[in-house]
């Protein structure tokens, strides 16, 4: 049976193909009846279905007959593109034995197919490589295969041609993945050793878990531990999905499946985790996962009817089905008890808020995003500051260090001039340039983190006309001069809306954002102040203008001393409600932030 198994994952940048080419094998092996095939069958979330992008890893196991007569079962997991979820693509890669790697005809190798591509070096995977939309005007099929050698380093004569769309040339793939890719190894009479590398909550059932079995088996009503925290339980329930689930008695050595043990606590179940027998435990437990580390931060807030217990919970399922999400709880005197979320990037945030929203119906505030810092303060001590507020005071630090990027650019040379000129604005320090083919260039840039979760990916697309592609690892911190910029409403200072720039750009952004949150806040019944200011100096100030009722109009003449007495009477009425009035402050004002640099 091992002989015949085939583990691998699809691979790409971004947009490249990889769900319909998922769709293609699903649809020639017959995994599901033409009634249930759709686009995308794969992508499970509204969200992906609505964005074309792959969020979370899937998979699927098909039954293949090949040319030769023989069966074979291939377990296929479908792997997301973006940057933001590379730590996604690291965890089934280590399921595997191989990897498809998918490049757009069109597109050539980018960024992110580069950094797919090196992933699976790391872990040792046969790759096979696949040109896709080979049909389409603009395809220009030589140019990718030299791209292919050149850049990524693998043999032009190896890569398969394909048209996923049209199903063209789909066979010949899953007949290499059966050629190519060995079977698993693994001794099915050792103890019990099975990887978790992804998991989910199903509300009735518990935690649904997805295995890679290594050694040994899993089987139906087996007692099993989980072995960094020694809890016990007992399997309920095994199988394999189709991409729907199947029941099955057992999981052999090699397998990939899911498990059901009615696991209620979702910090039991975590990614990375290894499974062994409660009577016959394996000595040593797998290597699992390194921690995905957040990149960006930024404050989640409950408004209207949602509860911080429902925000607490909502972010707790989601944990279980997004590893790479941190949080801990904090507290704004401005938007009272929240939390403080950690994300891998921007659309990683958005990706979160949105399935927070849809899925578990909350209103929410979210704060500008933010990065980590590292503050040494003049006593030696070492900080880590996620949140500008816990910033110490200015005369406590004796100097900030902030993280830095290593950012890998693939773009058109005649794009070239102009992103220079925005990675220099952007603080960018040039470690290589390198023109890789006469019209494309790969750039290799340290840039600071900061600088990059401020509308740094739309700028650049926006200023290479969208072909320009990114991939980016952190590389370490460095000393800057950075300050906190306060943003105060009516005197009062808006911890929320703080943010840490560089010294050199304090000006600019203060008078930016003042003038933007003018615009977003709407105007009340009294005079709105919005100030910016560098510890007590004030840098930048706009006002919101009060509605104003018309209080002479009932008078038809008469005095002049009449008319100032209403006036007058009117300038204390707004007084004493500037002091008991309070400014709400919508969304759009913390979205405000987003645009400033």
């Amino acid at each position: 049976m091992q002989e015949k198994i085939r583990n691998f994952s699809i691979i790409a940048h971004v947009d490249h193909g990889k769900s319909t080419l998922a769709d293609r094998f699903i649809e020639l092996t017959g995994a599901l009846s033409i009634r249930e095939l759709k686009e995308q069958v794969l992508d499970t979330m509204d969200l992906e279905r609505e964005r074309g992008i792959t969020i979370k890893a899937q998979t699927a196991r098909l039954k293949y007959q090949s040319r030769s007569g023989q069966e074979y079962f291939l377990n296929l997991i479908d792997t997301p593109g973006h940057v933001d979820f590379s730590y996604e693509v690291s965890r089934s890669l280590t399921a595997c034995e191989g990897a498809v790697l998918i490049i757009d005809a069109s597109q050539g190798v980018e960024a992110q197919t580069l950094a797919n591509a090196y992933l699976a070096v790391q872990n040792d995977l046969v790759i096979i490589p696949v040109i896709n939309k080979i049909d389409l005007p603009q395809a220009d099929v030589q140019m990718t295969l030299e791209q292919l050698e050149h850049i990524v380093g693998l043999k032009a004569e190896e890569a398969l041609m394909v048209s996923a769309k049209k199903g063209t040339g789909v066979e010949e793939v899953l007949e290499s993945i059966v050629q190519r890719i060995p079977p698993p190894q693994g001794d099915s009479s050792a103890p019990l050793k099975a990887l978790i590398f992804d998991s989910w909550f199903d509300s009735y059932r518990g935690v649904v878990v997805l295995v890679r079995v290594i050694d040994g088996q899993l089987k139906l009503g087996d007692r099993i531990i989980l072995m960094s925290n020694a809890v016990e339980y007992q399997v309920e329930e095994v199988g394999y999905l189709t991409p729907k689930p199947v029941k099955a008695e057992v999981l052999n050595t090699g397998e990939v499946g899911y498990l059901i043990a009615g696991i209620k606590n979702l910090a039991h179940a975590r990614i990375g985790e290894t499974i062994t027998h409660k009577f016959r435990p394996t000595a040593q437990p797998l290597p699992g996962f390194k921690e995905a580390k957040p990149m960006v931060f930024c404050g989640l807030y409950p408004s209207g009817e949602s509860s911080i217990e429902d925000l607490r919970d909502a972010l707790e399922k989601l944990r279980l089905n997004d590893a790479s999400l941190h949080f801990e709880p904090e507290q704004s005197p401005a938007l009272g008890f929240g939390f403080r979320a950690g994300f891998l990037g921007l659309l990683h945030r958005e990706i979160v808020q949105e399935r927070l929203e849809r899925e578990f119906n909350l209103n929410l505030i979210t704060t500008a995003p933010s990065v980590s810092y590292r503050v040494t303060t003049t006593k030696g001590q070492v900080l880590e500051v996620h949140n500008p507020s816990e910033l110490p005071e200015v005369q406590q630090i004796k100097k900030i260090e902030e993280p830095v990027i290593e950012a890998l650019i693939l773009t058109p040379g005649c794009y070239l001039g102009n992103l220079l000129q925005f990675l220099d604005e952007r603080r960018g320090h040039q470690k290589k340039l390198e023109f890789i083919s006469p019209s494309r260039v790969l750039l290799d840039y340290l840039v600071p983190l900061n600088e990059v979760v401020f509308d740094f990916y739309n700028q650049l697309k926006s200023l290479s006309q969208g072909y320009a592609s990114m991939d980016y690892e952190l590389a370490g911190y460095q000393e800057a001069p950075l300050v906190k910029l306060d943003i105060l409403v009516n005197y009062e200072e808006l911890d929320a809306l703080s943010v840490i720039v560089h010294q050199d750009k304090a000006y600019q952004i203060g008078r930016s954002l003042v003038q933007k949150l003018r615009q977003a806040i709407p105007r009340q019944q009294f005079e709105v102040v919005i100030q910016a200011a560098l510890g007590k100096r004030v840098i930048a100030r706009e006002t919101v203008k009060p509605f104003r009722k018309d209080v002479l109009a009932k008078l038809y003449g008469g005095d002049y001393t009449r008319k100032m007495k209403l006036l007058e009477k009117q300038k204390e009425g707004k007084k004493r409600m500037k002091r008991v009035g309070r400014v709400d402050i919508p969304q759009e004002a913390f979205l405000a932030i987003l645009e400033v640099k």
